[in-house]
């Protein structure tokens, strides 16, 4: 237990800044008790989303990880930590409402700061395009993973048997996606529909690019820079599905409040601690000792991008997210358990898109 907990002193300290600087905002802007104590507790609780939302995340994070040369991972680590916290949960919802609101980035900060209700009315009213958008990149990553014809580790096997054939098929999984947007269009609101399906083309592309930056710079096993333009490519990767996770986990915190800085700083300290499991993944070889928990976290992928498709339609509480999400990676967990416990059971790990 105490080897593991070394991972999360970083996670602990910003923790504990993260509260300081919530305190600070709390009486900022309500000069009580009350109101610092108030804001406190939903940095606390916006961490804890984060978290439940994300952990599956983690675990893709770290399947990536392993296969990244260090100091890409260093890089990862450090650089990428500062965009998921910093960039995806301060600045990208700042872009999203001056591309919705057609104001300057400096008009959508000061919405933020000092007309909250209005700023958060701008934000929320782009979740269909961020859910179409969302949903469609998560969508294939998840069915990119079980559409493996070379796939041979299996958790649920009657049915990823049947996917991973269903790969063979070229460009199975987007058109899928495609049937699957299609569908989703004809049951948004009339005014939203065009707008979901050109956020989920969008998002289609964005996954078809970065796969193809990623089979652009496919490792050479003869020359070591190549290695490095892999891993290059694996950050770039890392750092859109942070994007896509960021999105659910972004809307949903306005359920508690409308503060863009408590938002930040709550779901920033998520993003940390989200960190420091992929990295005590990493380096004690989860993946590879627990068999299934990569399938879970997949197949929580999966349920994810349907969630945020069903939200463009119907209002889903972020807590079904969480909680979904939770349960497949612990029957993944559970089962890989029970695997390891049988008679002349071998280890076995699974590889990431």
């Amino acid at each position: 237990m105490r080897a593991n907990l070394k991972y999360f002193k970083l996670s602990f300290f910003v923790t504990g800044l993260g509260l300081v600087a919530g305190a600070a905002v709390g009486w900022y802007y309500r000069h009580t008790g009350a109101g610092v104590a108030s804001t406190v507790f939903i940095v606390a609780v916006l961490s804890v989303l984060e978290i439940s939302l994300s952990f599956d995340n983690a675990v893709v994070n770290a399947s990536v990880l392993r296969d990244m040369t260090p100091v890409w991972r260093h890089r990862f680590l450090t650089w990428g930590i500062a965009i998921a916290v910093f960039g995806m949960r301060l600045v990208f919802p700042l872009v999203v409402v001056s591309v919705v609101a057609w104001v300057s980035p400096f008009e959508a900060l000061r919405l933020a700061a000092f007309e909250p209700d209005e700023y958060a009315r701008i934000l929320t009213s782009a979740h269909v395009a961020l859910g179409a958008f969302g949903g469609a990149f998560l969508g294939m990553v998840c069915l990119k993973y079980f559409f493996d014809s070379d796939k041979d580790v299996h958790w649920i096997v009657p049915l990823e048997k049947q996917l991973a054939r269903l790969g063979k098929v070229e460009a199975a999984a987007l058109g899928i996606m495609m049937v699957g947007l299609y569908t989703f269009s004809r049951y948004v609101p009339p005014a939203k529909a065009h707008e979901f399906l050109v956020a989920g083309l969008f998002g289609l592309v964005i996954f078809i690019a970065v796969d193809g930056i990623g089979a652009a710079m496919e490792v050479d096993e003869d020359a070591m820079k190549n290695v490095h333009r892999a891993s290059a490519a694996n950050f770039v990767y890392l750092e859109v599905l942070d994007a896509s996770f960021s999105f659910d986990g972004v809307i949903g915190a306005f359920a508690l409040t409308n503060n863009l800085f408590i938002i930040a700083i709550g779901l920033g300290v998520g993003a940390m601690f989200v960190r420091s499991l992929t990295v005590m993944m990493v380096d004690r070889g989860t993946l590879e000792a627990y068999r299934y928990l990569e399938h879970g976290a997949f197949w929580a992928i999966g349920a994810l991008a349907l969630l945020m498709l069903m939200g463009t339609v119907l209002d889903v509480p972020e807590a079904i997210t969480g909680l979904i999400g939770a349960a497949l990676i612990g029957l993944a967990l559970w089962s890989s358990i029970y695997y390891k416990r049988r008679p002349g059971a071998q280890p076995s790990a699974t590889g990431a898109p």
